[in-house]
């Protein structure tokens, strides 16, 4: 598998994925930068670690970005208030293809209560390992950001 340069954040509800995650990630040799948080304890603000990791993708310093919370609803509306990053919410394997080969997803969102850990790290693998298809969806793609 390629080694890609991936930012990573979460809020407290998906601290424990995050970590494992980021463990998973360092051990296969891909660069990781952790944005935070650094507790399982509430609160902490969602959007305060979010922003910065697409924040970061969007200016070209990492080549994706993995955002976890408890839904993951909020963490991707808030990676995709960032002009050019494209995040997906996934809550499977087929979800995590579809973000990769169909929209060129450079932010993968997960939520910590709506899959399990193990169907967490299948859908962090497939979504690294999923090529864009490119075709008919790069004029699709060009539209989000004119």
């Amino acid at each position: 598998m390629k080694k890609f340069t991936i930012a990573i954040g979460s809020d407290h509800a998906g601290f424990a994925y995050k970590e494992t995650i980021k463990a998973l990630l360092l051990a296969e040799g891909h660069t990781v930068r952790d944005f935070g948080t650094d507790h399982e304890a509430p609160p902490s603000d969602y959007p305060d670690f979010i922003r910065p990791v697409a924040e970061a993708v969007a200016r070209g310093e990492f080549e994706r970005g993995i955002v976890l919370g408890g839904s993951g609803n909020g963490e991707a509306i808030v990676a995709n208030r960032v002009r050019g990053v494209r995040c997906g919410l996934c809550w499977n394997e087929q979800t995590a293809v579809w973000n990769r080969a169909h929209n060129d997803g450079n932010c993968l969102s997960i939520g910590q209560r709506t899959v399990s850990q193990e169907e967490a790290i299948k859908i962090v693998e497939t979504w690294l390992s999923t090529e864009f298809e490119g075709g008919r969806h790069i004029a699709r793609i060009k539209k989000i950001d004119p």
